[in-house]
């Protein structure tokens, strides 16, 4: 990624001190910018890289997902749009288009009800005790 992005500032703020280019993942990559001209510059220098070293990039299974714009001009992969979204799930972890954390809190909520929920027949036997003596 450093090389696609080699002298071009379009990073967005993080914190007094920080700034962010992109997010790296396991085998995925998520691309931030404050405007859609510099996605589209991110995502065009990124495919261009990754052709030279013959990786490709999947239009289908890449996406964009828009916080806090109104822009709605299609981010392309050569020819091709890329699928906007209002939300998605990666690793686990829900992402919307509002940016907060609100959905995925009650998401993680109602996961850690459901595993107690289907601990309840052990906490109810006679054999195991909440209390340590």
């Amino acid at each position: 990624m450093r090389e696609t992005t080699k002298g071009v500032k379009n990073r967005i703020q993080w914190t007094l001190w920080t700034q962010l280019e992109d997010l790296d993942f396991a085998d995925d990559l998520a691309l931030l910018s404050h405007s859609q001209t510099q996605m589209q510059a991110k995502t065009t220098a990124l495919n261009k890289l990754s052709e030279s070293i013959g990786l490709r990039i999947h239009p289908a299974k890449s996406k964009v997902l828009r916080v806090g714009t109104q822009t709605s001009e299609a981010v392309m992969i050569g020819d091709q749009p890329l699928e906007d979204v209002d939300a998605f799930c990666y690793l686990g972890s829900n992402i919307d288009w509002e940016g907060g954390a609100s959905k995925e809190i009650k998401a993680r909520i109602g996961k850690a009800q459901a595993a107690f929920t289907t601990l309840g027949r052990f906490w109810k036997t006679e054999t195991f005790h909440c209390r340590q003596n």
